[in-house]
């Protein structure tokens, strides 16, 4: 397996950028030597937003969000698109499906659920998947350590195999860089990242994962199991938070 790195120039700066963290044609299902660039997502505009008034918000909700930005439905959707596509490049290959806790968790059990359907109705050999759930801390406090700590499982069972990191957002990319490259040590066949959401921001290290939901702006979203200090994680839709939110649960 490889890394693919491009490079981007940013008002006549350049930066290096890791786009395709391994490339298709490492996986079972491409033919030698072949490549494509990643599963491109669903751009969500600034202006694409949805009135709370149009959807169901729970009650204890309806003060602390300034609009919907991506409805529940339309996120199970893409999530079936997201699995089939999976499934159509790792062939009968069986993924090592690895959740990043928290927040990825709601993201990881619906696309194992289109996953397993897919895989149980159509022609394949091989068990579908292997779960596992990590955790991944960057600071201590809130300074930055520029190390990650990952807790959870034995780093070293993944030798050999096809690991997809399943992750809820990538905002500025750094985790999941430095995520990606502690993997690496342990020798999987290949690894990539697969993420609901990516941010569009100046703040972001410029890291594109292999899958990805939506690109939305740089809002601060919440629901679908994201957060803010544990808050709206039992909200089905993504949402933008707006300051009367903040303030509520911001001693939570």
């Amino acid at each position: 397996w490889h890394k693919s790195i491009q490079r981007r120039v940013h008002g006549g700066s350049s930066q290096a950028i890791m786009s395709n963290l391994f490339a298709l044609g490492d996986l079972p299902s491409q033919p030698a030597g072949s490549a494509r660039s990643r599963r491109e997502p669903i751009i969500v505009g600034e202006d694409k937003t949805y009135s709370l008034e149009n959807l169901c918000i729970p009650s204890h909700y309806e003060d602390s969000l300034a609009s919907i930005l991506i409805p529940n439905g339309l996120i199970l959707d893409r999530v079936e698109k997201m699995a089939r596509d999976l499934r159509q490049d790792y062939g009968d290959a069986q993924i090592y499906m690895l959740c990043v806790l928290k927040g990825g968790q709601q993201f990881y059990a619906d696309l194992i659920n289109f996953l397993k359907r897919h895989h149980r109705y159509n022609n394949y050999t091989t068990v579908p998947y292997e779960a596992d759930f990590i955790r991944v801390k960057s600071y201590e406090g809130d300074h930055s350590t520029g190390e990650v700590k990952i807790s959870g499982t034995d780093l070293a069972g993944l030798r050999g195999k096809h690991v997809l990191v399943v992750e809820d957002i990538i905002d500025t990319g750094l985790t999941m860089t430095k995520l990606v490259a502690e993997l690496e040590k342990y020798a999987p066949a290949s690894v990539r990242v697969a993420s609901l959401l990516e941010k569009r921001t100046d703040r972001s290290c410029g890291l594109y994962a292999d899958y990805v939901g939506f690109s939305v702006p740089d809002f601060f979203v919440v629901g679908y199991c994201l957060d803010y200090n544990e808050v709206f994680r039992d909200l089905d839709h993504i949402c933008i938070i707006n300051e009367r939110g903040k303030e509520k649960f911001a001693n939570h």
